[in-house]
């Protein structure tokens, strides 16, 4: 509305850094999910998502899963794009084409990871023990389960940037502003997950 480029803080940062692939992941205490497209249409999300953006976003991810958060072996799970991972070609060609031969790059080059999961069933409390991490292809396929799972709680992490940067898990909410009515709690959580990064980069 102010005639800034930007679609949101994540992408402004990015360009302020000279960061090539920001990353963002959201942290609870239940689990973590990151995103391979973020602030765009539903409709452009296919065009979005291609071999080279899955490979670089699982990348930076991986490295800094191990750097800033002390996983020696993060165990990524990715998502399909399509209803039931496009059941073998039936409801979408882009899991055979381009998520799968992505993730069979990255497992070459060693990184744990598996998929593409049916994204309805990724979240359930089987899987989610079994990884570190969920990889969603869009915003709204990744984003809405862990903010069910404790929205307030939760922590906006920017990976693939040179500085530490954590934030809240909702938007600016300006209608609350000046009632006494926000909350302080996500603010809390995004504090203490700066403090375990920096603490864990130390090492």
């Amino acid at each position: 509305k102010s005639g800034i480029e930007f679609t949101g803080h994540t992408e402004y940062l990015a360009a302020k850094t000279g960061a090539a692939t920001p990353v963002m992941l959201l942290v609870s205490d239940q689990m973590r999910v990151a995103l391979v497209t973020v602030h765009a249409a539903l409709a452009e999300v296919p065009k979005l998502v291609t071999v080279d953006r899955i490979m670089s976003v699982v990348t930076v991810l991986h490295n800094e899963l191990q750097t800033k958060f002390g996983i020696q072996s993060p165990r990524i799970a990715v998502c399909g794009l399509n209803p039931h991972a496009g059941e073998g070609g039936l409801l979408g060609s882009e899991e055979l084409k381009i998520i799968s031969p992505a993730i069979e790059k990255l497992r070459a080059e060693g990184i744990n990871i598996r998929g593409p999961l049916p994204a309805d069933t990724a979240f359930t409390s089987d899987n989610l023990a079994q990884y570190d991490v969920v990889l969603a292809m869009y915003h709204d396929q990744g984003l809405p389960v862990i903010k069910h799972s404790g929205f307030g709680a939760i922590t906006n992490v920017t990976l693939g940037l040179p500085i530490v940067r954590t934030s809240v898990d909702h938007g600016t909410a300006y209608e609350l502003a000046g009632t006494g009515a926000a909350k302080p709690d996500s603010m809390y959580s995004a504090i203490k997950i700066a403090e375990q990064i920096v603490t864990n980069s130390k090492h």
